[in-house]
Protein backbone atom coordinates (compact mmCIF):
# COMPACT_ATOMS: atom_id res chain seq x y z
CA UNK A 1 0.00 0.00 0.00
CA UNK A 2 1.00 3.47 -0.73
CA UNK A 3 0.14 6.47 1.13
CA UNK A 4 0.59 10.07 -1.08
CA UNK A 5 0.51 12.77 0.93
CA UNK A 6 0.77 16.26 -0.90
CA UNK A 7 1.27 19.35 1.10
CA UNK A 8 -0.38 22.71 -0.57
CA UNK A 9 0.27 26.33 0.15
CA UNK A 10 -3.08 28.63 -1.35
CA UNK A 11 -2.97 32.14 -1.67
CA UNK A 12 -5.34 33.37 0.67
CA UNK A 13 -7.67 34.57 -1.68
CA UNK A 14 -8.39 31.17 -4.10
CA UNK A 15 -8.44 28.90 -0.89
CA UNK A 16 -12.05 28.92 -0.83
CA UNK A 17 -12.34 28.27 -4.60
CA UNK A 18 -10.16 25.60 -4.25
CA UNK A 19 -12.10 23.86 -1.19
CA UNK A 20 -15.14 24.17 -3.39
CA UNK A 21 -13.11 22.45 -6.70
CA UNK A 22 -12.12 19.66 -4.70
CA UNK A 23 -15.67 18.94 -3.55
CA UNK A 24 -16.63 18.96 -7.47
CA UNK A 25 -14.02 16.44 -8.22
CA UNK A 26 -13.33 14.37 -4.97
CA UNK A 27 -15.61 11.28 -5.90
CA UNK A 28 -14.22 11.19 -9.53
CA UNK A 29 -10.82 10.71 -7.73
CA UNK A 30 -12.20 8.16 -5.51
CA UNK A 31 -13.35 6.44 -8.46
CA UNK A 32 -10.20 5.32 -9.97
CA UNK A 33 -8.75 2.27 -9.67
CA UNK A 34 -6.84 1.01 -6.58
CA UNK A 35 -7.59 4.49 -4.91
CA UNK A 36 -8.85 3.12 -1.32
CA UNK A 37 -9.01 6.29 0.72
CA UNK A 38 -8.99 9.93 -0.07
CA UNK A 39 -8.79 12.99 2.94
CA UNK A 40 -8.62 16.27 2.85
CA UNK A 41 -7.06 18.48 6.06
CA UNK A 42 -7.33 22.09 6.26
CA UNK A 43 -4.42 23.15 9.46
CA UNK A 44 -6.40 24.26 11.98
CA UNK A 45 -3.75 27.16 12.48
CA UNK A 46 -3.04 28.17 8.69
CA UNK A 47 -6.18 28.21 6.65
CA UNK A 48 -3.93 28.40 3.76
CA UNK A 49 -2.63 25.07 4.08
CA UNK A 50 -4.38 22.11 2.81
CA UNK A 51 -3.13 18.14 2.81
CA UNK A 52 -4.30 15.94 0.90
CA UNK A 53 -3.86 11.98 1.85
CA UNK A 54 -5.06 9.17 -0.34
CA UNK A 55 -4.06 5.97 -0.03
CA UNK A 56 -3.23 3.32 -2.92
CA UNK A 57 -3.02 -0.50 -3.62
CA UNK A 58 0.10 0.02 -4.79
CA UNK A 59 2.45 2.48 -7.03
CA UNK A 60 1.09 1.46 -10.27
CA UNK A 61 -2.30 2.49 -9.54
CA UNK A 62 -0.92 5.63 -8.22
CA UNK A 63 0.78 6.56 -11.64
CA UNK A 64 -2.02 5.17 -13.40
CA UNK A 65 -4.04 8.33 -11.65
CA UNK A 66 -1.12 10.74 -11.89
CA UNK A 67 -0.96 9.66 -16.33
CA UNK A 68 -5.06 9.74 -16.61
CA UNK A 69 -7.38 12.48 -18.11
CA UNK A 70 -8.30 13.47 -14.89
CA UNK A 71 -5.34 14.56 -13.43
CA UNK A 72 -4.58 16.41 -16.10
CA UNK A 73 -7.67 18.65 -15.27
CA UNK A 74 -7.28 18.89 -11.89
CA UNK A 75 -4.07 19.21 -10.97
CA UNK A 76 -3.25 22.49 -13.55
CA UNK A 77 -6.17 24.18 -12.27
CA UNK A 78 -5.02 23.21 -8.80
CA UNK A 79 -1.58 24.44 -9.19
CA UNK A 80 -2.60 27.52 -10.16
CA UNK A 81 -4.21 28.46 -7.44
CA UNK A 82 -1.35 27.71 -4.97
CA UNK A 83 1.02 30.71 -3.23
CA UNK A 84 3.81 28.11 -3.09
CA UNK A 85 5.38 25.21 -4.18
CA UNK A 86 3.50 21.83 -3.38
CA UNK A 87 5.52 19.27 -1.52
CA UNK A 88 4.37 15.55 -1.68
CA UNK A 89 5.62 11.94 -0.22
CA UNK A 90 5.07 8.58 -1.28
CA UNK A 91 5.03 6.31 1.72
CA UNK A 92 5.35 2.76 1.56
CA UNK A 93 3.11 0.71 4.49
CA UNK A 94 5.77 -1.81 5.95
Amino acid sequence: MILRIVKMHFKSEEVDQFLDFFETVKHKIEAMPGLLNLKLYQDSNDQQLVFTLSSWLDQAYLEEYRNSELFGQVWPRTKALLAERPEAWSLKLK
